[in-house]
Order: structure tokens, then C-alpha cells, then sequence
């Protein structure tokens, strides 16, 4: 039996990096090479087949019909410099609160051509990255991010929060830069020759052709880590090179994509950095939010717990994080910890989007309703389900019941639902329950 495709591919990919690895800093000139037809046909395997379309209207289908005559395409033209970025199609998600976010689809050829640029540059600039980002990377969450800054936090004792929003990131890198930052890393002049080709793709939005002066399209596949490699340079690298040794006390920083926190000791520390973030960010066409970067005094609540009566003083401030509220309480025990609970914002993009299934959804047979919600609230759990966010899940699912029994109830106009009949549905077709999937406990049972 022969090696299965994916190993040998997966073999290359170590190669990569144990090159990369073995010659921190130098310029690596040739990785092209790797990039063959095994590769492309690993691309298409990790490629999402299910996402929307882009200008051409082709899926992941009609793609695999020519499967073979497609990917051997997509590797002459990148290999000679005949390839040429098809525009991306720019549509606006609900955001929350009224507002949306621009996200650019690209063609599913041209997400296979992605992924197979992305293949050969992650396992070089996972060498590079520092501890600190967790955002697109593999091996490495969300959950994870909260779980270094619940742990950093804590072990200081709580601190100053300096929380970074930078304003429509994706749409201000600056490209000229990127592309020097890739260029000292990478040289390949394929690998370097399509980067810039995708940067300068255009947007096909209404109808209509433009070409941004800067930015990189949110939603491609390479986006992500483009953006790494922008900021493990902006913020990473200046954070931990220059910054940290010149502070007086502790401090340590989480990043995830665009979203980072600053943690500082103390509040003299965390007033300087505050004051030259917004230059350094400047410096590479970035703007921070004027209101929204803001600087939190997170220290733990002093005096004796079990003196202090439960709401008793001051109330400490809070941040949010990847769509947690982080905020001091007390545990059972009456001691001082980091919680979180689901964001407001978030909770109230959940529920809207619950609503607007419903509301479009409402005359599928109730057993179809049922599992779909079902599969919308586990996804819920799945994410939020963290300890100590139970009181949050409990309201999310009984908000969802009633969005629920509301448009149920507005399937017809002559048999109403009845809080009664509504009961027996519910006894039929009970919606999932609050689970912790991140458990504090079970982790720490298993190490």
C-alpha cells in the first residue's frame, strides 16, 4: 500500500518548517517547489465545499466534476505567472446593533489556490509567531486565548486592561508594507507574485468594480494569516521587544486576529503604553478607536471577603474579550475571581439571528424546526459553554423558547398557540439544555 496523499503532503509541510526553523530570519527563496499536484489536491481536500460563491457562481460541485483539469490549471498558471485574481464578491453580515461587516468571497478556484499558498507559508511563520497570538493558527482557539488571560490575570492579581479596537483593520492594512514584511521572510517569487496578485484583487459589490488602494479582503482564505504576519510585527514583536523591558512591573499581551488586550501590574506601566499605541499602530496606517480603545482598571476589590458583605464597595471595572465580559466576582467559597459571562452584544446577535430563522422558517414542520434550533443552540453551548457562564446559557435558552412560541404562533391567524398547547409542544420537542464544554474542573481532572 502507498503512502496516503495527505501524509505525503504532511511530510513536505514539516519539511518547511524544520527549514524554517533551523534559519530563523534568513530569507527563504524557494517553496514553490513544494507546491504540486499532490499539494493542490490537499488544498482542494481542506478547502470548505460548502461556502458561498464568488463572481463566477461555481461551487465546490461543478468545480469537482473537472477536478483533475481544474487543479493541474490553477498549478500552471501560478507556477508560470499567468494567473490572474478573479475580483471578490463583497456582501455585508449582520454585525449587531444595526451594523454589518463587509466580507469578500472569493471564487472556489480561487480558494484552493489560497489554501495551497497558505499550506506553504504556515509552517514558516509558525516558527516566527510568538505565544501571545492565537487567532487562525493551528492548534490553537479562542478558548484557549481566554484561558492565558484568566491565568495571566489571576496570577497578578488583576491589574490595568488596556483594550485595543482597531478600526475596520482588514480595510487599512497597509499593502506595500505586507508585502515587505512577506519579502523578508519569504522571497519566492510564485509565493510573493500571488500575494500581491490577491491584494490587488478587485471587489465586485451591487454590481459594480472597484479597486481599494489598501486593505485586504476579509473573508479570503490567506486573509487571516496576511493579517498575522501584519500584526506579529505592529504589535507582537514591538510589544515583547521594546515595550515589556522598559516596563516596571509585569505585563503580558493575548491577541486573537485583530483583537487584542494589554495587560498591565501597574496602572504607570500601562499609561505610558497607552499614550505612544496609537503612534506605533499610525505608523503602519492603523487607527485605533478613540472610544472604544480604552484603559481598565481590573485590579481585585480589596478588603477581607468574609468581612465584606457580597455587592460591598466599589464596583471593579470590566473588559470584553472574544465575546466574553471578564469581570471580578466572588466564588461560592467567598474569594475574589475573574468570571465572564456571553457579552451583551453577542447574546443579542444570537437571539436576532434565532428570530430571523424563525420568523422566515415558521411554517416547516415543527420536527424540522426542532432540530435545526437544536443545532443552533449546541452551537451556542459550544462556544459559550465556559464555567460560570451557565446563568447566561439559561437565558439564552429560555429566550430562544420564547422567539420560539412566538412565531409559532403567527403561522396562522385562526388557530393561535396557547401557552398551554405551547407546554405540550415543549414536552414533545424539548430544546437542549445548558452544557459547560469548557470545564475548568475536567481539565484540571485530566492533567
Amino acid at each position: 500500500m502507498g503512502i496516503p496523499r495527505p501524509a505525503v503532503v504532511s511530510t513536505k509541510r514539516a519539511r518547511v518548517a524544520e527549514l524554517a526553523k533551523q534559519m530563523p530570519g534568513t530569507v527563504l527563496t524557494s517553496l514553490s517547489h513544494y507546491i504540486d499536484m499532490e499539494w493542490m489536491r490537499e488544498a482542494y481536500r481542506l478547502t470548505r465545499k460548502d461556502g458561498a460563491t464568488g463572481i463566477d457562481g461555481q461551487d465546490a460541485r461543478v468545480f469537482a466534476e473537472r477536478l483533475e483539469e481544474n487543479l493541474q490549471e490553477l498549478l500552471d498558471l501560478a507556477k508560470s505567472g499567468r494567473y490572474r485574481a478573479p475580483a471578490v464578491r463583497r456582501v455585508h453580515i449582520p454585525k449587531g446593533r444595526g451594523k454589518t461587516r463587509p466580507i469578500g468571497i472569493p471564487t472556489f478556484g480561487d480558494k484552493v489556490l489560497q489554501r495551497a499558498v497558505v499550506m506553504v507559508l504556515e509552517p514558516v511563520y509558525e516558527q516566527d509567531f510568538l505565544d501571545c497570538s492565537y487567532g487562525f493558527r493551528p492548534g490553537r482557539s479562542a478558548h484557549q486565548a481566554l484561558e492565558a488571560l484568566w491565568k495571566g490575570l489571576m496570577g497578578m492579581g488583576g491589574g490595568w486592561v488596556l483594550d485595543l479596537d482597531v478600526q475596520s483593520f482588514f480595510d487599512s492594512v497597509d499593502r506595500s508594507r505586507l508585502q515587505q514584511m512577506l519579502r523578508q521572510r519569504v522571497s519566492d517569487g510564485v509565493v510573493t507574485r500571488l500575494v500581491g496578485k490577491w491584494l490587488n484583487a478587485g471587489v465586485m459589490e451591487s454590481g459594480r468594480l472597484s479597486y481599494p488602494e489598501a486593505g485586504t479582503p476579509q473573508g479570503g482564505v490567506i486573509s487571516p494569516l496576511l493579517a498575522n504576519i501584519y500584526l506579529h510585527e505592529v504589535l507582537d514583536l514591538w510589544f515583547h521587544e521594546q515595550v515589556m523591558p522598559r516596563l516596571k512591573g509585569r505585563a503580558f499581551l493575548v491577541r486573537f486576529a485583530d483583537d487584542a488586550v494589554l495587560c498591565f501590574e501597574r496602572e504607570d506601566d500601562a499609561r505610558r503604553v497607552l499614550d505612544v499605541v496609537p503612534k506605533r499602530f499610525g505608523k503602519y496606517g492603523l487607527t485605533l478607536h478613540p472610544e472604544k480603545t480604552r484603559l481598565v482598571e481590573f485590579r481585585r476589590p480589596p478588603g477581607d471577603t468574609e468581612r465584606k458583605p457580597r455587592g460591598g464597595g466599589p464596583r471593579p471595572g470590566s473588559f470584553d474579550m472574544l465575546g466574553f465580559t471578564h469581570f471580578w466576582g466572588q466564588s461560592r467559597k467567598g474569594n475574589w475571581v475573574i468570571q465572564r459571562k456571553t457579552a451583551k452584544g453577542r447574546l443579542s446577535r444570537a437571539l436576532s439571528s434565532i428570530a430571523r430563522w424563525c420568523r422566515r422558517h415558521r411554517h416547516l414542520p415543527i420536527a424540522e424546526q426542532h432540530a435545526q434550533l437544536t443545532s443552533k443552540m449546541r452551537g451556542h453551548y459550544a462556544y459559550y459553554g465556559i464555567t460560570g457562564n451557565r446563568r447566561a446559557l439559561s437565558c439564552f435558552r429560555h429566550l430562544v423558547q420564547g422567539i420560539w412560541r412566538k412565531w409559532l404562533d403567527r403561522r396562522s391567524n385562526r388557530a393561535r398557540m396557547s401557552w398551554e398547547k405551547y407546554g405540550q409542544l415543549r414536552g414533545r420537542f424539548p430544546l437542549p439544555f445548558p452544557v459547560v464544554v469548557h470545564s475548568v474542573y475536567r481539565r484540571s481532572a485530566r492533567a
